[in-house]
């Protein structure tokens, strides 16, 4: 197996690797701020975050506050470590010699 084949394909979007970049150096985000941070539409930040919701990469929580519905995100633990583990792939990947 290749330093390649290391990659994580749940990774390999812009926007997820925004996602998950942001997740990581952060307790809890809210759905505004997350679509001002990575600059991208309502329905692209819907569809990454609920794949990586899936893979059990991101929590999800949806709530009420006051009579509007305020969407927050966060890493979990094996969100954590599959995207450190891709990140150290990325990183052996850029160092290899031909």
């Amino acid at each position: 197996m290749g330093i390649i084949d290391k990659l994580n394909k749940d990774f390999e979007s812009r926007v997820r690797l925004g996602i998950m970049s942001v997740l990581m150096v952060n307790d809890w985000i809210d759905f505004s701020e997350m679509k001002g941070l990575l600059n991208i539409t309502d329905g692209n930040l819907a569809s990454h975050s609920s794949a990586l919701e899936k893979a059990e990469y991101i929590e999800v929580k949806k709530e009420f506050v006051g009579k509007k519905p305020k969407t927050s995100y966060r890493v979990t633990n094996r969100g954590r470590a599959a995207f450190k583990e891709h990140l150290n792939s990325l990183e052996k990947l850029m160092k290899s010699k031909n």
